[in-house]
């Protein structure tokens, strides 16, 4: 880890908030790091996107918190409890992450209806692929299917100690059955399951509609000063 260089990108638009400025620190990109580099780096903080690991590094603002879930004791809500039990007879597939037009499509439509007129609209196959697919981060999918219907996909990385949830895309006509909550509490009884420690989540933004319910969940913990602190 010593020999790993970081690099920050000048300031430009934060994508979270409007009115913001951001800076970006991100690993050497001609370093193809490993599952080991990745899974200490998630511990302080960073996140893939594509092939590339990298985090917030804004000078003033901190609004962007590192949130994961401890996985010794999953304490549910009445909620989320309804959610798992509206699910009973979807089924959940867990298997390593794939290009295909099945999932293309998926991703396409619920970029269409959720996302029109953000930076990842319109929805392309490379984009898709830059995305979500990596060839060294043990990605994996969670296909969460009605029938054999593809309604929805979580798509998270398998790292030492931990999982980390990537993305979650799925079929807008089954929003009724909260999926991308519905991914988190699969992923949650998945690594418990599977004797993995941590969930990691991504940024947790208060202020930003789309970021804000990461630290929803009962026990959390929030990387605050380089230090990872847990709210019961």
């Amino acid at each position: 880890m010593s020999r790993l260089n970081l690099y920050q990108t000048p300031e430009h638009d934060c994508p979270y908030l409007p009115d913001k400025q951001a800076i970006t620190q991100f690993i050497d990109p001609d370093k193809i790091p490993t599952v080991e580099i990745y899974s200490y780096l998630s511990s302080k903080g960073f996140r893939r996107s594509g092939e590339h690991l990298y985090r917030p590094a804004c000078a003033t603002c901190k609004s962007c918190i590192s949130i994961r879930l401890p996985l010794d004791h999953i304490a549910l809500t009445k909620s989320q409890k309804r959610i798992l039990k509206q699910a009973s007879l979807l089924n959940f597939n867990h298997l390593d992450a794939y290009d295909s037009d099945e999932h293309f499509e998926l991703y396409q439509r619920y970029i269409n209806a959720r996302h029109k007129g953000g930076d990842m609209y319109p929805a392309t196959r490379e984009l898709f692929r830059g995305f979500l697919l990596s060839n060294w981060a043990n990605t994996q999918f969670m296909e969460i299917r009605d029938g054999s219907q593809l309604v929805a996909c979580a798509v998270y990385d398998r790292l030492l100690n931990g999982l980390s949830a990537v993305y979650c895309y799925f079929d807008p006509d089954y929003s009724h059955l909260s999926p991308g909550k519905l991914a988190i509490l699969k992923q949650m009884q998945f690594a418990k399951d599977n004797l993995i420690q941590y969930l990691y989540l991504g940024y947790q933004i208060d202020d930003c509609i789309k970021m804000n319910y990461k630290n929803k969940y009962r026990p959390v913990e929030e990387f605050i000063n380089m230090q990872w602190r847990r709210i019961d």
